[in-house]
């Protein structure tokens, strides 16, 4: 079916992006933007249907790079979801449990603005599973880009949950070719610890995977053609990360003057970026320990990697880094549903403007993960991956919170709703900062 969007307010995507009223913007059967300008100048496809927005803002729907889609935010302990996904992947029904889950929380991010998801690490490659029904038709849902399962060392970040253990470079290559195999967008790795898996106070994103190991994981996928993203939470990781050549450092530490050239060209050739994560950190500085299943000490650690996030994402902006957005989503107090609250940490408590925050979960992180040319903006010959809000973000990013309606590929989502957790809402607002 094809469409005509009329009296829109657009936003189109761009850096200086500014709203632009009375426009129209055309979809084809294809699921494509067909046109786009003024109302006076600008007409549909013959037979097209028309929605008539009455002056509401339409804008590229937003892209979160950073997700786990096998939780929902409700805080649990790393040791006690480690023995429940070992047990659901185990046994068909479980598979099955594990495939219905990623696919309703994939079809939350959708419901809630989302029209394509980076899957980071997820458990027997279930990501995949989803991302083809989706594909298929067989279910609607966000675009997909996913890695399956990660690299990781023993005792490494994410052993046991979502990534496979190798213990020496070639045993690294191999779970990099099984990845291709399983047909992975992506190869994610885990170079350091992160807060829940650190050992001493002040010790966060220790080193726990080789350079050698990194690099060899790397290589393989750039081999093969596939990105790279590394779990990276200190300024030894990121070194560690960008001298093997990894695409996107995630999360991230304080900066300096070398690793500052480093991400500019990390020595192959490849251009390296940063991916802000502030929505998982905050947590830790905001709600009592008791809340989010952390001891004393992973609340000091937290504090550290907070500031280490905040520090390298200021830092990159400064030095014209490229910088992208995502939530990491299946945290403690991360929900499926939040990406609007990291464009709103990124302007009030990393310091971007609203137009860049807006850019950078649009147009920009499609950009970083080369779909520049298929989403991101509302331009002719891009993917119908559009929401419908009532208020102007440019305004107050707040109005993401609230979005009416969501089209993906050319197709409404109306059937699909965003199933809040009142409880996680309530201590998550309480801190929204000002």
């Amino acid at each position: 079916m094809s469409y005509v969007f009329t009296h829109a307010t657009l936003l189109d995507g761009t850096r200086d992006m500014q709203p632009q009223e009375n426009m129209t913007v055309a979809v084809d059967d294809n699921g494509r933007i067909s046109a786009v300008g003024p109302a006076a100048s600008t007409v549909g496809p013959a037979g097209a249907q028309e929605v008539d927005l009455k002056g509401a803002y339409l804008m590229s729907g937003l892209v979160n790079l950073h997700v786990h889609l096998c939780g929902n935010g409700k805080p649990t302990s790393a040791g006690a979801a480690g023995d429940l996904i070992e047990k659901v992947v185990a046994n068909p029904v479980g598979r099955w449990y594990l495939h219905r889950t990623l696919r309703k929380h994939a079809q939350q991010q959708l419901a809630s603005g989302v029209t394509t998801v980076r899957s980071v690490g997820d458990p027997g490659f279930a990501d995949v599973w989803v991302r083809d029904a989706i594909n298929a038709g067989k279910y609607q849902g966000p675009r997909l880009v996913t890695s399956g399962v990660g690299v990781t060392v023993p005792g490494g970040h994410g052993a046991g949950l979502f990534a496979h253990i190798a213990e020496t470079p070639d045993q690294a290559r191999e779970i990099v070719r099984d990845c291709f195999a399983h047909k992975c967008d992506l190869v994610k790795l885990f170079i350091t610890g992160g807060v829940f898996d650190a050992e001493k106070e002040g010790e966060p994103g220790v080193l726990r995977m080789s350079p050698e190991i990194a690099a060899a994981a790397v290589d393989e996928a750039h081999k093969l053609g596939m990105h790279t993203a590394a779990h990276i939470e200190s300024t030894e990781g990121v070194r560690v990360g960008l001298e093997a050549g990894v695409d996107t450092i995630e999360h991230g530490g304080v900066l300096d003057d070398e690793l500052l050239a480093l991400f500019r060209e990390n020595g192959v050739g490849r251009k390296s970026s940063l991916t802000c994560t502030v929505s998982p950190a905050l947590p830790f500085i905001k709600l009592p320990p008791e809340m989010t299943h952390s001891t004393e000490v992973q609340v000091v650690n937290g504090r550290i990697v907070f500031d280490g996030i905040v520090s390298a994402a200021k830092q990159a902006l400064e030095q014209g880094i490229p910088v992208g957005l995502g939530t990491d989503s299946a945290c403690p107090y991360v929900t499926q549903y939040d990406m609007w609250r990291e464009l709103v940490y990124f302007e009030r408590i990393v310091g971007a403007s609203r137009q860049l925050a807006l850019h950078t979960a649009t147009l920009g992180n499609a950009s970083i993960i080369g779909l520049g040319d298929e989403t991101g903006s509302i331009e002719v010959g891009k993917s119908a991956d559009m929401i419908v809000l009532d208020a102007n973000p440019l305004d107050d990013l707040e109005a993401l919170r609230n979005v009416r309606r969501v089209m993906v590929r050319g197709k409404f989502a109306d059937g699909l709703h965003v199933k809040h957790l009142p409880e996680l809402d309530r201590e998550l607002d309480k801190f929204l900062p000002r």
